[in-house]
């Protein structure tokens, strides 16, 4: 396993404590954690989220792979963004059960989570 980089949507600037967003484009911040071939925590920095601006769904998915990251982890997501992230070669992440950073990115280490299928989209994006 590489390092990996993962993106967790917060409302919260609280580091591993932070509690998630319901939905990556409107949270306040982006919690980004990387995580060493051993699956240690070698660090986390919390981002404000830029928001949609004038590009829409394209601007909020750009402002994520800037991060350089390799995963996203979410409640929710609009079918027009999933498709972007899937485009890029990001994987999305389902998780609508942890309350904070740290509990999502437990359940993310040990294969609890599922990759986001256009199935599972938000129809109003």
């Amino acid at each position: 396993m590489m390092n990996r980089k993962i993106v967790f949507p917060t409302n919260e600037h609280h580091g591993l404590l932070s509690k998630r967003d319901a939905h990556f484009g409107r949270a306040n911040f982006y919690t980004v954690v990387d995580i060493s071939p051993e699956g240690n925590i070698e660090d986390v920095i919390v981002v404000k989220n830029e928001g949609h601006k004038a590009s829409g769904c394209g601007g909020a998915v750009e402002n994520i792979c800037v991060l350089g990251a390799d995963a996203l982890i979410v409640s929710g997501i609009g079918g027009s963004p999933l498709q972007g992230f899937t485009q890029k070669g990001l994987a999305v992440y389902h998780d609508n059960r942890s309350l904070n950073v740290e509990q999502s990115l437990k359940a993310f280490l040990s294969d609890q989570l599922t990759l986001m299928q256009p199935d599972m989209s938000c129809s109003h994006h």
